[in-house]
């Protein structure tokens, strides 16, 4: 049966407010400190990879939940806007949409702040059967935020598999510094693709009883858990292992406004890469190349890239896929 969708992202979805660059530490006392830019906009590790996923020519379906109010509203309408079916974004009647204050440093460094909302009671009803069936692909991100979610996630995973689709993971930050390493340990064996950053994937390879010292060797201990493991590492580029070779790309040269959303961009262009049916090598390539882009702007969907943008930023680097 032919799939309706090439993705289908379930996670989180809120509005941030993205404030910034704060060049002196962070002051309370009622102490008010000004900063050069402010915006509020899409949010969510899974909604900003959605927009990019979409910007990037894929059909995309999101599975949430948001809550009945004007950040709820907000959040469908800009998905909407940016090419993402919203049918199965669920309100609740009782908790309010997640909110996020993004407060952003000159070296692009960033504090994130968040009031879960509706996170906490996101669950697999919030995730419609039909969707998962119907998917080439289904991407889940900010595991630790969403515990009900991730609790049902590797069943969730395991049924779009048995219906032909691939799996990828963005777990995101554990706020509790646990990492869960039996939750994560049973989601990664239907995971085809896990994609965390450098810090990331050290933590979830500790907490995994495979301590490593390098964003390399903790991709390597990863991968031996089963899934291809794609690691952001800022301006040094990315890797990535599938049990047997490691792999690299310096990165694409960018001078960022705002790095926010810049890893949940790479997602995208690592999946809709993988959907093409490029190899690791290239999808590496490509994903970095979308994560750079979208650092042209602030917040996480101004400036995510296009195929052809991400292509030709490739071609000028000497790299044409």
């Amino acid at each position: 049966m032919p799939h309706s969708f090439d993705l289908l992202v379930i996670g989180d979805a809120n509005p941030d407010v993205v404030l910034g660059p704060l060049d002196a530490p962070l002051s309370f006392g009622q102490r008010e400190q000004l900063v050069g830019t402010g915006l509020l906009t899409l949010g969510g590790s899974a909604a900003i990879m959605a927009c990019g996923a979409a910007r990037l020519g894929l059909t995309v379906a999101f599975a949430g939940r948001v809550g009945d109010d004007d950040a709820g509203r907000f959040m469908r309408t800009a998905l909407e806007e940016r090419g993402v079916d919203t049918t199965a974004l669920r309100v609740d009647p009782e908790l309010p949409t997640p909110l996020t204050a993004v407060l952003t440093r000159p070296d692009g460094d960033r504090a994130i702040v968040t009031s879960p909302g509706t996170l906490a009671a996101t669950g697999p009803e919030d995730v419609p059967e039909s969707l998962l069936t119907a998917s080439r692909h289904v991407h889940a991100a900010s595991y630790f935020l969403l515990p009900r979610l991730a609790a049902a996630l590797p069943g969730l995973f395991a049924t779009a598999r048995a219906h032909g689709a691939t799996t990828s993971l963005d777990t995101n930050d554990d706020p509790a510094g646990t990492w869960d390493p039996d939750g994560v340990a049973a989601v990664l064996a239907v995971t085809d693709f896990l994609l965390p950053n450098a810090q990331e994937a050290l933590a979830l390879a500790a907490a995994g009883g495979t301590p490593a010292d390098t964003p390399a060797t903790a991709a390597a201990a990863l991968a031996a858990r089963g899934p291809l493991v794609a690691v952001k590492n800022g301006a040094d580029g990315a890797l990535a292992h599938d049990g047997r070779t490691l792999l690299g790309t310096p990165g694409t040269p960018a001078r960022p406004l705002d790095t926010v959303g810049a890893g949940d961009s790479f997602d995208a262009g690592f999946v809709a890469a993988h959907l093409r049916g490029l190899p690791t090598a290239d999808a590496l390539h490509l994903a970095a190349a979308c994560g750079a882009l979208s650092t042209r702007a602030h917040g996480g969907t101004g400036a995510q890239a296009t195929w052809d943008e991400a292509l030709a930023v490739l071609a000028r680097n000497g790299k044409n896929l």
